[in-house]
């Protein structure tokens, strides 16, 4: 590799330089957000990278040529998703130009409205927090507000192909076990329970946050969640060597389900709820401020911490509150 001499200007051949910027091992991303009509859109990117932990920020770079592009120059919102190394279809699919992208990918929404992919390695739910225009990209800055993350080994991408990433888990890095997606579920003023087979009660849980508000029950069949009326209530840890919780607050898409419920499930009044037989002593907690907060018409959200959780209202953006004790 011959270099130029000190000072001399060369002209730079845009295929050698793409083939030499390529030789970066990357990640690979699907990048979404909703356009004015609110239908979601979407495109592959591997131009990702963190920004700030204080603000939480990232950024990823969007081509002007893109048929997307000006979608994502007009919202205020966008999710990154990082695909895991069983997700090369979906990062070709998000690749190509086609009119329905989304007709076969499960994806919800979390905080901002923006899609976020149901399966893939880890997602980030951001607001716009700045744009800077950049050659034939635009440097999408997000403001993160959410994310999730899982187990998966990483999607890699280099010298313009698929890339398989050795991918061992250090120690602690996630717990051995996953986190149980519980389900708050509100009809008329009375919650769903299920039966735990020991003579108590919890919440429905399913193996991940359901998709397109679909809630599957024990020995078949679903229940249908309203997606708008879906938020995360609460995120906790039972104890050190216990699976943590994430809890959903949602209301039934069709009330006329009440009648056709599996035996092992079952609605309770708030005024008959059986805190007794429910043995999990944060689920009793987080049940009893569920009612107390409905009641008052204003929710928040628990976070579990060391010094005893902390709670904030839902879409404050304030800090959190005091400590409480649950």
């Amino acid at each position: 590799m011959q270099l130029p001499a000190r000072g001399e200007l060369t002209a730079i051949d845009p295929v050698a330089l793409r083939r030499a910027l390529g030789t970066f091992v990357t990640g690979v991303t699907v990048v979404t957000t909703r356009d004015a009509d609110g239908r979601p859109r979407g495109m592959t990117a591997n131009s990702f990278t963190s920004v700030s932990l204080d603000p939480p920020l990232l950024l990823v770079c969007i081509g002007k040529g893109a048929a997307s592009y000006p979608t994502f120059q007009e919202a205020g919102h966008f999710a990154v998703n990082l695909l895991h190394d069983g997700q090369t279809d979906v990062s070709n699919l998000f690749a190509s130009k086609s009119p329905d992208k989304f007709s076969d990918v499960g994806h919800d929404t979390v905080h901002t409205g923006a899609p976020v992919l149901t399966d893939c390695l880890t997602w980030f739910d951001c607001s716009v927090h700045d744009r800077v225009d950049a050659g034939d990209h635009t440097v999408l800055i997000g403001r993160i507000h959410a994310f999730g993350t899982s187990p998966a080994a990483p999607l890699g991408f280099c010298r313009g192909r698929y890339a398989n990433v050795k991918d061992p888990l250090p120690p602690g890095w996630l717990s051995s076990h996953d986190m149980i997606v519980g389900y708050l579920i509100d009809a008329n003023g009375s919650l769903l329970l299920a039966q735990d087979g020991k003579g108590g009660w919890v919440l429905p849980t399913a193996p991940r946050r359901v998709t397109q508000g679909r809630l599957p029950l024990p020995g078949g069949g679903e229940l249908a969640l309203l997606p708008d009326d879906t938020f995360l209530y609460s995120v906790f840890d039972t104890a050190e060597n216990d699976p943590g919780y994430l809890v959903y607050r949602a209301r039934l898409a069709q009330p006329a389900a009440l009648a056709t419920l599996p035996p092992r499930l079952r609605f309770f009044p708030f005024d008959q709820l059986p805190f007794d037989d429910i043995p999990s002593r944060e689920i009793r907690s987080m049940l009893r401020r569920y009612v107390r907060e409905t009641g008052g018409g204003n929710f928040t959200i628990y976070m579990d911490s060391h010094d005893g959780g902390r709670i904030a209202m839902v879409g404050d953006a304030q800090p959190w509150d005091q400590p409480i004790h649950v």
